[in-house]
């Protein structure tokens, strides 16, 4: 059982957003005024598809 507790802990901390992420995930969130898209217990998968759709969005509002 132990064993398999720290495998677990070991693929939640590796599925888990970076500080890089969470930083321009938060950056971004506030700049395209929507706070609510940063969250600190995102995947990594999770926050990098938010960071791209955030970024596409900015972009967009940047080129009227």
């Amino acid at each position: 059982m132990q064993v398999q507790a720290k495998y677990n802990a070991r693929v939640f901390l590796s599925e888990q957003m970076t500080r890089a992420q969470g930083l321009r995930l938060k950056r971004l969130s506030e700049e395209a005024y929507q706070p609510a898209q940063y969250a600190r217990d995102l995947s990594s998968a999770e926050a990098a598809r938010r960071i791209e759709v955030l970024e596409a969005e900015i972009e967009l509002a940047n080129s009227f």
